[in-house]
């Protein structure tokens, strides 16, 4: 399907223009914007929310003001798309109108409305074989759960492996990663979401509001924690020798903990411990594609709603029961 805009079209959009949660989110008609040179213009079919989107939306932990201190500098959120392109800025030579691609435009924004620009380098072809929903589920949850296994190197088969906050959207691709890779994983989540767990190869399950499981026994080769909320120190305590523990999100106080007090560790002992510094990757994406061909990688998504449900959606988002990923779509 190939669409047409006519200058000075409106869309819908998603936005907020203060800090908070889903209740400051509105609905506003916007024009739709215009690709400059190098850029396409896309009709999004599908952006996957993640916790990215939600820390901008609330402002926390701190560092997510870095792109407005006191009110946020982008007031539409979302940056995992997916979608078809309707026109081409000059210069563009990689797409054409109808193509349809996906792409994760963090740092950039805007994929909850209809519309978004978007520079020709970042979009990659979506595959025939993958709906809008899928491709929008891979970009940075994908990217996430895979540079933040390879931290301490490619995981060898046997290796223990710990995921902390399995359950969610960089956790689930994390679990389905580290088994391909020959791993015993196990992972840490609600009891809501054990279950899910097993299913995509979990060897093992803990339900953390039931069992501390830094106090047990097992060690591991590298402990993957997403969602950052205990000590460092608790952490250490279950690493083996030469083990590696990198963490990809979480409160202010325990991401300076990690920050400060990880390459001390890392220097005076023999286990090593710091912080995963996401990095948009095209190469990383296109190797979860080929997970996914392989049968490997499977995205999970648990709920889609249609953008004028977009409130909606972040509400069961910030609740923290989302199995996988939550996706917004467009009407096509």
């Amino acid at each position: 399907m190939r669409y047409s805009i006519e200058r000075d079209t409106q869309m819908k959009a998603l936005m907020y223009h203060k800090y908070g949660t889903s209740d400051v989110l509105t609905f506003k008609e916007i024009p739709v914007p215009i690709p400059k040179e190098n850029e396409v213009l896309v009709k999004i079919r599908a952006t996957a929310i993640n916790s990215s989107d939600w820390e901008l939306l609330r402002g926390k932990p701190f560092f997510a003001r870095i792109w407005g201190l006191l009110k946020p500098k982008y007031h539409i959120l979302g940056s995992d798309i997916a979608g078809q392109v309707v026109s081409i800025g000059k210069g563009v030579s990689k797409f054409r109108p109808g193509d349809a691609v996906f792409a994760d435009i963090f740092e950039q924004w805007g994929g909850f409305a209809e519309y978004v620009c978007v520079h020709e380098d970042l979009l990659l072809l979506k595959p025939e074989h993958i709906t809008f929903e899928e491709a929008s589920a891979i970009p940075q949850a994908g990217v996430v759960a895979l540079q933040g296994l390879r931290y301490n190197g490619e995981i060898k088969p046997g290796q223990q492996v710990l995921i902390n906050g399995a359950g969610g959207g960089a956790g689930t691709f994390a679990i389905q990663i580290a088994k391909s890779l020959g791993a015993e994983v196990t992972g840490v989540d609600s009891a809501r979401k054990l279950d899910l767990m097993r299913s995509i190869g979990a060897d093992h399950v803990i339900d953390y509001t039931k069992e501390d499981f830094t106090k047990n026994k097992q060690q591991y080769d590298l402990i993957f924690d997403i969602v950052g909320r205990r000590s460092i120190f608790d952490f250490k305590r279950i690493l083996k020798p030469k083990g590696a523990y990198v963490m990809a999100g979480g409160s202010m106080c325990r991401l300076l903990q990690v920050l400060f007090c990880g390459p001390l560790i890392s220097k005076t002992t023999s286990k090593k411990m710091g912080l995963l510094m996401h990095k948009q990757n095209k190469e990383d994406i296109g190797h979860m594609l080929k997970l996914r061909d392989a049968g490997k990688v499977v995205p999970i998504i648990d709920r889609c709603y249609p953008l004028s449900q977009g409130i909606a959606a972040f509400q069961y988002f910030g609740e923290g029961l989302v199995l996988g990923k939550t996706i917004i779509t467009s009407e096509a």
